[in-house]
């Protein structure tokens, strides 16, 4: 009797998280449909009619599969950089066993603690100056700053594979690089979807680095589209009707994309941070 309670106030409290977790995206997803003045009288309640006019129009007005387009590129080749370098870098830290590649780690560790901003006016002074505040620059930028906790994540699984696969590989004829694209790294399957999800949650979101490398320039991603139609319909106020329906279109592929890996980020967390 005692485990079936526990069991229902278990449920209960999951429940209820779940409906605080999901209640923005319900509130998102109803005013996405509604008019300035439904929204402003009465925010919570659904669409008198639903109106898909006001997601057309937002999407018209952010440009929306232009920025798309700059913004998947920009994440795709971002993350793809990070994977590459952190994946190759974990395994080499991993299996180097010299003051050299624990200094490494210890300097990749050491980097998650190191905030943005303090790291942000000489860091931009420098791209300027080499002429990458553009698309390139934002790249690298990215790429540099997801590395630390990533690499963190491939070094600690790359420590629970057995050394004898690797002997296997190198008795068969192959290489260092080909042993590890061919034996090694798709073992890290798990890694390496947790590190995807991680990093391209928050290059597909992120506002700073890209108002502050690209500005109002021409080729904007989806935050920055969101920014200035919003600056420039609402002079007069707030464009509700606007600013709804392009968030909620905005967030729609990184969110299946999220939903699509879920089930590889506990593991892949777990793998690289306890493994070893």
């Amino acid at each position: 009797m005692k485990k079936k309670t526990n069991l229902a106030i278990l449920y209960v409290v999951l429940t209820v998280l779940s409906a605080v977790t999901l209640s923005p995206l319900a509130f998102l997803f109803i005013n996405s449909f509604k008019t300035q003045s439904e929204i402003i009288g009465s925010p919570t309640a659904l669409p008198e009619q639903w109106n898909i006019g006001y997601i057309i129009r937002a999407a018209g007005e952010i440009d929306f599969f232009r920025s798309l387009t700059i913004t998947f590129v920009v994440t795709v080749l971002s993350v793809a950089l990070i994977v590459l370098v952190s994946s190759l870098a974990g395994w080499i830290i991993a299996r180097s066993k010299t003051r050299l590649s624990s200094l490494a780690l210890y300097m990749f560790t050491a980097a998650m603690l190191i905030p943005f901003q303090a790291v942000m006016y000489p860091l931009l002074s420098i791209f300027e100056t080499a002429g990458l505040k553009n698309i390139t620059g934002l790249i690298i930028m990215y790429g540099g700053f997801g590395l630390s906790l990533s690499v963190f994540l491939y070094h600690g699984f790359a420590k629970s594979i057995p050394r004898g696969i690797e002997e296997a590989a190198l008795i068969d004829g192959a290489g260092a690089m080909r042993m590890f694209f061919s034996v090694i790294f798709p073992l890290m399957k798990s890694t390496t979807a947790t590190v995807i999800i991680l990093n391209a949650l928050w290059i597909w979101n992120d506002y700073l680095l890209p108002f502050l490398v690209i500005g109002n320039g021409s080729n904007r991603t989806l935050t920055l589209e969101l920014y200035f139609a919003r600056m420039t319909a609402g002079q007069f106020g707030n464009p509700w009707e606007l600013i709804f329906p392009a968030v909620l279109i905005s967030i729609v592929p990184i969110v299946t994309v999220f939903l699509f890996l879920q089930k590889y980020i506990v593991r892949g967390v777990a793998d690289g941070a306890v493994k070893g």
